[in-house]
């Protein structure tokens, strides 16, 4: 049998797509064959766009992800605009930095309610559909974080290690249901977001140095690993937390 990473008729939501690695996630899902709907809060124009240019439907689903009010209004626009939602990628999170010491209830809430809390409840509404259909994906995006400490970032480091802790979780209850739930550790990629570490001399230097593959990854890299855990060729896997760091955590 033919190993299939196919996705025609395959209808994708994903969170946080307007740059960087929602978006390289996004259009990759498309050009296999997706309709993708993009959830978040900043419009994701240029995603739009691309996804246009492979020929694929793309719609745009405004939300604030930083409460989980909306997060079935989601879904049901979804549903509604494109016929379902067989993959869902939980991409959307923030950072905030400070000093353990210094670190505020504001900060932790924020990072937290936007990092898994909403994530755990966005993949409730739309596993109920996927479970009713027998099939789904679910793919969240955790973090090196998710298996080390990092400095001055503890709500991030909960939140990454509450994702790996919860895609497992999520995986034991629903593989008998046909649906399969997954995470993406990405390592160092370069972004927007990390334009000032890679703008810094020493402290990009010291981070290629660590990397096996002696190079930051791409969003592309990212967006590989999602489109594989996206398709047929991934039904055997679950509660799995892929790695796509160039060997960082080998090292």
């Amino acid at each position: 049998m033919a190993i299939s990473f196919d996705l025609s008729g395959k209808v994708a939501l994903v969170t946080g797509a307007n740059t960087g690695i929602g978006q390289a996630i996004a259009v990759a899902l498309a050009e296999a064959g997706a309709d993708v709907a993009l959830a978040g809060r900043s419009r994701p124009g240029e995603t739009l766009a691309a996804i246009a240019a492979t020929g694929r439907r793309g719609i745009d689903i405004p939300v604030d992800l930083s409460s989980i009010a909306p997060v079935a209004r989601v879904v049901d626009e979804c549903v509604d605009a494109l016929g379902g939602v067989d993959i869902l990628v939980n991409n959307a999170g923030i950072i905030r930095r400070a000093d353990l010491a210094d670190f505020s209830e504001e900060d932790w809430d924020a990072v937290i309610d936007t990092n898994l809390k909403a994530l755990f409840f966005l993949s409730q509404a739309a596993s109920r559909s996927m479970v009713a259909k027998g099939a789904g994906k679910i793919i969240n995006i955790a973090s090196l974080l998710s298996f080390q400490g990092g400095i001055r970032v503890p709500s991030y480091a909960a939140a990454k290690s509450g994702v790996a802790g919860v895609t497992k979780a999520m995986a034991n209850e629903l593989a008998a249901s046909g649906v399969q739930v997954n995470a993406i550790a990405p390592g160092y990629i370069a972004t927007n977001n990390t334009a000032a570490l890679q703008g810094d001399e020493i402290r990009n230097r010291q981070i290629v140095e660590r990397i096996p593959a002696g190079r930051w990854g791409r969003p592309e890299d990212i967006a590989g690993a999602a489109v594989f855990l996206a398709s047929p060729a991934s039904d055997y896997v679950t509660g799995h937390v892929l790695a796509v760091d160039g060997g960082w955590l080998a090292r």
